[in-house]
């Protein structure tokens, strides 16, 4: 039962980031003038927030049962962050560079750490 929330959730989390993801694409950067009324720190909040705390919910409420589709989710959702935090610092969306770095820097270490979730909720589902 856990899994199939677990499940929802993470489908929001990629959900969310895809949105975020196109109206950066769409916007070329600048928050404001993609598909999203938003400037770029209600449109991180929103759309950028959401999804890290939805992936990590997502693994620790089904840690004791294994799902193979759940574990390739979680990792998406990860690399997703990580091409977000790539995108960040290369595109120098922000005028302040120390801050971009780290924002960029930040997301690529969350990202991380929700691959490596992503891949234990594999490791559990290969040895059951």
């Amino acid at each position: 039962m856990m899994v199939k929330i677990a499940m929802i959730l993470t489908g929001i989390s990629i959900g969310l980031l895809v949105i975020y993801g196109m109206d950066v694409i769409t916007g070329e950067g600048i928050a404001g003038k993609g598909f999203l009324p938003l400037n770029a720190m209600e449109r991180g909040i929103g759309f950028g927030g959401p999804p890290i705390v939805l992936s990590i919910v997502s693994f620790f409420i089904s840690r004791k049962e294994s799902s193979k589709p759940l574990g390739i989710m979680i990792i998406v959702s990860g690399i997703l962050i990580i091409i977000g935090g790539i995108i960040s610092i290369s595109n120098g969306i922000s005028d302040n560079t120390a801050r971009m770095a780290g924002e960029g820097g930040g997301l690529i270490g969350i990202g991380s750490l929700i691959i490596a979730l992503g891949a234990i909720k594999l490791k559990k589902s290969k040895s059951v």
